[in-house]
C-alpha cells in the first residue's frame, strides 16, 4: 500500500510540476502586453519562488556534486569538538562568479571579500572540485591582473556555535587546500569578540600551494572567556598582482589543548 501510494504521489507531483512550468511559460509570452499592476504581482510571486529554488538548488548541489561523500567531510585532529566548513566550500552559491570586484564584496553568507585596491582588475568564481583527492564539493579561484593594494582577503564568519564554551584552554585549527600560479605570501588570522574588545591571532601559512594549516592556541589570548560573543577568520594574500589563486577547501575546527 505504501508503495502505490508513492507512486500515485509522484504521478500527482509530476502532473503539478509540469501544469506550473506551463504557467510560467504562459506568463512569460504575456509578460509584455500584461498591466504593469499585473507584471508587479508576478514579479514578487517569481521572486519568492526564485529564493526557494535557490535555496533548494544550494543544499541539493551540495549533497550530489563531486566528491559525493565530501560535502561535509574532514581531515580533522584528534580530541576534536566541533568543526565547520563555510558554505562557500559545501554547495553552490546562486552567484557563482563576480568580476572588477569591490572590497566588502560578498560571497555567499558567511564569505567576505576585503582589499585596499583603488584598481582591482581581478574576477572571483565558485568552481566545482572532481579531484578523487578533494573532500569538498567546491572551492574558489581568484584570478588577479591588475591590483594597486598591498592585499586581498577572504573573511569567513564562524556561525555562532563556535563560540559556546570557548575558552582559553582551546585551540582554534584553520585547514585549507591552495594552489597558485605564482608564490605568493598567505596568513591567516584569527579574530575574537568579547565584549567591547577585539583579540586577533595571526598566523603566517608555511606555503602557498598544498595542504596547509594554522592554530591559534587560545591560551595566549587576552580573552575574556565569559563574554565572548563572535569569531571569524581572514584568510590574507599578498603580492597577488598577474596571479591565479585557488582554495579548494577551507575548514575550522576546535580542540582542546593539550595540559601541560
Amino acid at each position: 500500500m505504501a508503495a502505490k501510494n508513492g507512486r500515485f504521489n509522484r504521478f500527482f507531483a509530476g502532473v503539478a510540476h509540469k501544469l506550473m512550468l506551463r504557467r510560467w511559460a504562459d506568463r512569460v509570452r504575456r509578460a509584455e502586453g500584461i498591466s504593469l499592476t499585473e507584471l508587479r504581482e508576478q514579479r514578487l510571486q517569481a521572486r519568492a519562488q526564485r529564493w526557494q529554488i535557490d535555496r533548494f538548488l544550494h543544499v541539493a548541489d551540495g549533497r550530489l556534486a563531486l566528491p559525493a561523500l565530501g560535502s561535509n567531510a574532514m581531515q580533522l585532529p584528534m580530541f576534536t569538538e566541533w568543526s565547520h566548513r563555510p558554505d562557500l566550500w559545501r554547495g553552490r552559491l546562486a552567484n557563482a562568479g563576480l568580476v572588477a570586484v569591490p572590497s566588502k564584496t560578498s560571497l555567499g553568507p558567511d564569505t567576505t571579500v576585503f582589499h585596499d585596491a583603488n584598481l582591482a582588475d581581478m574576477s572571483l568564481r565558485q568552481n566545482r572540485n572532481n579531484s578523487e583527492d578533494d573532500l569538498a564539493p567546491f572551492g574558489v579561484l581568484i584570478d588577479v591582473y591588475r591590483f594597486d593594494g598591498s592585499f586581498l582577503s577572504l573573511s569567513i564568519d564562524l556561525p555562532e556555535d563556535a563560540v559556546e564554551g570557548v575558552s582559553k584552554r582551546h585551540v582554534i585549527r584553520l585547514d585549507c587546500v591552495l594552489e597558485a600560479e605564482r608564490y605568493c605570501d598567505v596568513s591567516a588570522r584569527l579574530n575574537i569578540q568579547h565584549g567591547p574588545n577585539r583579540e586577533q591571532i595571526v598566523r603566517n601559512l608555511p606555503a602557498c600551494r598544498g595542504e596547509v594549516s594554522a592554530e591559534f592556541d587560545l591560551a595566549y589570548a587576552n580573552l575574556d572567556e565569559l563574554r565572548v560573543e563572535k569569531m571569524w577568520i581572514d584568510l590574507i594574500f599578498s603580492t597577488v598582482q598577474m596571479n591565479r589563486i585557488g582554495v579548494r577547501d577551507l575548514f575550522v575546527s576546535r580542540r582542546p589543548r593539550a595540559e601541560i
